[in-house]
């Protein structure tokens, strides 16, 4: 495999992770989100499900054994109420953010776009969440915040 296939694989497996995390996390954020925002919880999640589907059969398609989801995560921080699970929302999309900004500099043609594309949803959800926006979502070296790893914890 050639060293460009190599790192856009590792990037799809980066997503990957990110994206299991994301799903694991919102089944917290799910379970203590106030009723009226709930709707929007069950789109995210949904959201997330599709995009890990598809990242799976990205990374078969690149000849990859896709990376499984992990039995349960680290929170980054407890979330005993609504108003913390909106907070773990927004930290979530950030973090799914950074994964696909480094997938759109590793990968090109269509999965860079599909990825800029995930980045931009991903970053309208954070902004959804958090009430504003930040200016280089995706980019926390532009944020002046540390970058989320590479396989995020939920």
């Amino acid at each position: 495999m050639s060293e460009e296939k190599d790192r856009e694989l590792r990037a799809l497996q980066a997503a990957l992770a990110a994206e299991h995390a994301a799903v694991y996390g919102y089944g917290v954020v799910g379970g203590r989100i106030a009723d009226g925002r709930r709707t929007e919880v069950v789109t995210a999640y949904d959201a997330h499900r599709a995009r890990r589907d598809a990242l799976v059969r990205e990374v078969k398609d690149l000849g990859g054994r896709p990376v499984a989801a992990s039995a349960g995560y680290a929170l980054p921080f407890q979330v005993p109420d609504s108003a913390a699970a909106v907070r773990l929302a927004a930290e979530l999309e950030d973090r799914v953010a950074g994964v696909y900004a480094d997938l759109v500099r590793a990968a090109g043609g269509g999965r860079r776009a599909l990825a800029a594309e995930a980045l931009r949803e991903a970053a309208v959800r954070a902004v959804r969440w958090r009430g504003e926006s930040v200016a280089f979502p995706g980019l926390a070296e532009r944020a002046g915040t540390a970058p989320p790893s590479a396989a995020p914890t939920a």
